[in-house]
């Protein structure tokens, strides 16, 4: 089938009721997709959404797109694909209703031909609507990708090619290719189904055909098994890609039809003794996990971004993340495939019970099915999915009907993938709040975020206790990996209670990674961790801050940042791709950075008393380069594995420390601040394993600096240009920010603007913000080919520019 990006032309504006007249100011503008609705509407203190959503307001869209239908068109099957509608999308054509889908996360496909006027103009609209419906930002709007899809009518359909390898050896790999073939004409039609298999490398390695006769209405389904010799294994260390192309012709050898479909080479195993092994060798999963949202472009997904994210956690030490809480974009799962990251797709936050007012549980019971069929049909091919989870914290799983539906879902994904893991991120405290009498008085009146927080030590008592162990015995018994948010304190006492069990961390604090982390390489039956969060992301606002209590009027607010908090602040990677300080920690207590890392508290903050919660990360940042007077007290942190660390100013010594694993990989000194050059020298043995340096800043200048110099011209091209304030070494200061101002010459436009800061104003359209750290990320989307030349000011200094070439 011929697959088109119908990302252009459209408008978007308000839906209004019948009765219902348009604002003045509200009309619909032009837009391509993929859009988010919200992320450009202004926040406010009194948002209903409040701080889930980052304090940014619902809504309900219309997007609105005039299309040529040619007469040519009327022998055809003609489809709309929707990657993903946030939320309760109602599609309609030429003002005839066609589909609705409720889940904001699920791809869906709309057959036109009924409603079609051929060798006309054609007006497609799509509803979405956004309220109270997530605890996290998520958008609005048709914000994934969407296709026109036309073929024959005889033809193999979107997703209709599935590839298995069961049978793989050192020799050959037996790969199985099922291809199904639709027919929706009245009569019966004989076709023919060519494969041919492609190495990594382009070469052709495999080939076979078959006759497939197609009734009319009944699909048919052609299958092969293909022997692939000496097969290149796809891993996280190397990803290697196949493909197969599946070739349908008519019988006079007319082609009707062709798809092709990448796919990796791999074998699983999961048990207590090994854990979970790829390919025979064993992985520890260093998970991240990371909502959907791509921070200054709102909830857009654009293929380019999605790349971008799975490339940078990769290389800041992941090989895994978690799709928190829905299921992940096409576009990920490529970017994983290709980078060689694995992937838990998680397929809801909710079940039966909600969890804010008018989310998916409403919807849930009539659309699992469903859901669950668009899940496995989007990933099956990709050698990046390990496995699927069923859901995450569900408030149900702890009573014996919420289990029921547990092993429903289970069997479900089991029958239509049984090559794939099953978990769930069970969190037994928050599914045993009611039963929990000694402590509901005190838990009634928080948020369960705010109550995590506070209990600490007891938590991890509570979440072992055998309460909680036989309320979710079942819910647990009906998984392949036991997925415990927040449950450590169970890893060690389930592998006596429970000896067939395999767990993983799906969810954990990022402050504890080095003793979590202990456990997982100590424990075989735990496979590993994933961090709450990997990326840093819109709503949740402030859970992860930083409070310093002694501003005058503060308020403890729990995990609730007040307006005018937009980001959660508790990714190892802002939303601009910069690693923060905790991110090179982790890489030390990963085993994956031998040289040492300097993190300096901010200066102007010595001393003051902050909050904080078991998200947040200290206010640190690796910087020399202060506004401070000479002999301010600072706190410089090294983070190492050797077994000590010196640390030196201009030459001299301010002091060795302990370090490594028995110090949580950390030194911590009290020195000065002096203008000059600070480097920390680990040693084990006495013997130097790694040094880090840190210079103060001499002269500033601005500096646009483009990732890549040329990018494509599709809907999933993107080109991101990092604006600093930076000297002639690069150095970049932490206390200088500045507003800057973006403009754009050539084919293309500004598509986002912004900055880690969590606490603000500013919005993400442009064309100014202002700093962070010295650093903004500006992001550009092609509209035409050509050189797109980006022009960055600041008062002050001679003005930045950087040239893209798309192509």
């Amino acid at each position: 089938m011929i697959r088109l990006p119908f990302a252009d032309g459209w408008t978007v504006g308000p839906k209004l009721g019948a009765f219902e007249a348009l604002a003045a100011g509200s009309e619909p503008t032009p837009v391509t997709l993929p859009h988010d609705a919200i992320r450009d509407l202004p926040r406010s203190a009194d948002s209903v959404q409040g701080v889930h959503a980052g304090y940014h307001p619902g809504g309900v869209f219309e997007y609105a797109k005039t299309f040529d239908v040619p007469i040519e068109w009327r022998d055809k099957s003609v489809q709309l694909e929707f990657e993903g509608v946030y939320r309760d999308a109602a599609v309609y054509l030429n003002g005839e209703f066609v589909a609705h889908r409720p889940n904001g996360y699920t791809g869906f496909t709309v057959h036109l031909d009924a409603y079609l006027r051929f060798g006309d103009a054609n007006r497609v609209t799509v509803e979405a609507r956004s309220h109270k419906d997530s605890r996290w930002y998520s958008g609005a709007g048709i914000y994934r990708p969407v296709h026109l899809v036309i073929g024959h009518p005889v033809h193999i359909p979107l997703d209709g090619v599935q590839v298995t390898t069961p049978d793989i050896d050192a020799e050959r790999a037996i790969v199985v290719v099922s291809t199904t073939v639709r027919n929706t004409t009245r009569h019966s039609r004989e076709t023919r189904v060519t494969w041919t298999v492609s190495a990594p490398g382009g070469e052709l390695v495999a080939t076979a055909s078959a006759p497939v006769t197609v009734l009319p209405g009944e699909p048919a389904t052609a299958r092969v098994r293909l022997a692939v010799e000496g097969p290149q294994l796809w891993s996280s260390d190397s990803p290697a890609l196949y493909s197969v192309r599946s070739a349908l012709t008519g019988t006079e050898g007319a082609d009707l039809d062709d798809d092709t479909t990448v796919f990796g080479i791999r074998t699983l195993q999961l048990d207590p003794r090994h854990g979970l092994r790829i390919n025979g060798e064993t992985v520890k999963l260093r998970g991240a996990c990371v909502h959907h949202d791509n921070g200054p472009l709102g909830a857009a997904t654009i293929g380019a971004a999605e790349d971008r994210r799975i490339r940078l956690l990769k290389a800041a030490g992941f090989n895994a993340i978690r799709s928190a809480h829905n299921p992940v974009s096409r576009a990920m799962l490529d970017a994983c495939d290709r980078h060689g990251v694995l992937v838990m797709d998680e397929l809801t936050d909710v079940w039966t019970e909600s969890k804010t007012a008018f989310d998916y549980s409403l919807a849930f019971p009539d659309w699992w099915q469903r859901d669950a069929a668009a899940l496995v049909a989007k990933d099956v091919n990709h050698p990046s999915v390990i496995m699927y989870s069923i859901g995450n914290e569900i408030l149900e799983l702890a009573t014996p009907i919420g289990s029921t539906w547990g092993r429903r879902l289970a069997e479900e994904l089991r029958r239509l993938d049984p090559t794939r893991f099953i978990t769930n991120g069970i969190n037994g405290i928050i599914a045993n709040l009611d039963r929990m009498a000694e402590a509901q008085a005190e838990l009634a009146a928080k948020d369960p975020n705010t109550m995590m927080a506070e209990m600490g030590e007891q938590m991890a008592l509570m979440n072992a206790s055998e309460l909680v162990s036989r309320s979710i015995e079942e819910s647990a018994s009906v998984l392949d990996i036991v997925g415990f948010n927040y449950g450590d304190s169970r890893y060690e006492p389930d592998a006596e209670a429970f000896p067939h069990r395999v767990i993983v961390g799906s969810e954990t604090f990022p402050e504890r990674i080095d003793a979590l982390w202990a456990l997982v390489e100590r424990l075989p039956h735990v496979i590993g961790d994933y961090t709450w969060t990997g990326w840093d992301y819109l709503g949740e606002a402030g859970i992860g801050r930083i409070d310093y209590t002694d501003v005058e009027g503060y308020v403890a607010t729990g995990t609730t940042g007040p307006y005018p908090y937009l980001l959660a602040e508790s990714g190892d990677i802002d939303i601009t791709g910069h690693r923060r300080t905790v991110s090179y920690w982790r890489e030390i207590v990963f085993g994956l950075r031998a040289a040492p890392y300097i993190a300096v508290h901010r200066p102007q903050h010595h001393g003051r008393p902050t909050a904080r919660t078991p998200w947040s990360w200290d206010d640190a940042v690796s910087s020399w380069t202060w506004d401070a007077a000479p002999g301010a007290s600072v706190t410089v942190d090294v983070y190492v594995a050797a077994d000590e660390v010196e640390l030196l100013l201009d030459g001299v010594s301010v002091g060795v420390a302990p370090a490594g694993r028995d110090h949580r990989f950390r030194a911590r000194f009290e020195t000065e601040y002096h203008p000059g050059e600070l480097v920390a020298v680990a040693r084990t043995g006495g013997v130097e394993t790694g040094r880090h340096i840190l210079r103060t800043a001499g002269e500033l200048s601005l500096v646009a600096r483009a990732e890549s110099p040329t990018m494509g011209v599709d809907a999933d091209a993107l080109g991101f240009v990092a604006v600093t304030l930076e000297d002639a070494a690069g150095v970049v200061p932490c206390d200088a920010d500045v507003l800057v101002t973006v403009t754009v010459e050539g084919p293309g436009v500004l598509a986002g603007l912004g900055t880690g800061r969590a606490r603000t104003e500013e919005g993400f359209a442009g064309p100014s913000v202002t700093t962070y750290d010295g650093r903004a990320l500006a992001i550009v989307r092609p509209t035409g080919p050509g050189e797109i030349t980006l022009r960055a000011t600041v008062d002050g200094l001679p003005p930045a520019s950087v040239t893209l070439t798309a192509r």
